[in-house]
């Protein structure tokens, strides 16, 4: 049994639902979700800003007081890099219904932002249940590119392009490719960065943490 943080009445959900989510304590009623979904309750602003964290270093409580636009569930990636190359560090956290159920972060001294991108990818399919549909978000068009249209080509290819050159960063495009194909229910998606998808700028904040001090 939970308590809605909205209206305050208690209200169970199945456990099917609660088994695909382990540690995830919903917040809300889905009377009070769908009112908000339909516009019959005042939500937060949905018209997306340009964002505040371009070029600075926003921990996850201020991208979370800042940010409230974009999905509410879903994985969501994120790689940064200072110079390609140079230091770097990726994000990736998991929530449902703009809860956080799992998050993970990481930074290499000597790196680039693609690589930092496809670290951060395979953490998030790292993170999607099995058998259940999942949006995986990244804002690397690379990315998406690389596991939803090449990848499938250079392996075939035996791991070779069509045109002259090695593939960059292969071993981890393998390692990507390869979580990819075991998460069938993943949907790898792209979205805009730094116009205040609050969850892009969050996993932004972990790609960032490397950083700072504080979290």
């Amino acid at each position: 049994m939970f308590t809605c943080q909205s209206c305050s009445k208690d209200f169970d959900l199945p456990q099917h639902v609660l088994d695909r989510y382990p540690g995830w304590t919903p917040r809300e009623c889905l009377e009070c979700r769908d009112k908000k979904t339909t516009g019959e309750v005042p939500d937060k602003p949905v018209t997306a800003r340009p964002s505040v964290s371009k070029g600075r270093d926003l921990t996850l409580a201020e991208s979370l007081s800042s940010f409230h636009d974009g999905p509410q569930t879903g994985v969501f990636t994120d790689g940064s890099s200072e110079g390609n190359p140079g230091p770097g560090g990726w994000g990736a956290v998991l929530v449902v219904d703009g809860q956080v159920v799992a998050q993970d972060y990481g930074a290499e001294p000597h790196t680039t932002n693609n690589r930092m991108e496809l670290r951060a990818m395979i953490a998030g399919l790292g993170m999607v249940p099995p058998d259940t549909p999942t949006d995986v978000y990244t804002d690397s068009e690379l990315v998406v590119n690389i596991l939803t249209k090449w990848a499938e080509g250079w392996k075939e290819r035996g791991w070779k392009k069509k045109s002259p050159g090695p593939i960059a960063n292969l071993e981890l495009v393998q390692e990507a490719y390869q979580l990819a194909q075991s998460k069938p229910h993943a949907n790898i998606r792209w979205i805009k960065a730094h116009i205040g998808n609050r969850w892009n700028e969050y996993a932004d904040s972990l790609a960032t943490a490397y950083r700072r001090s504080t979290l």
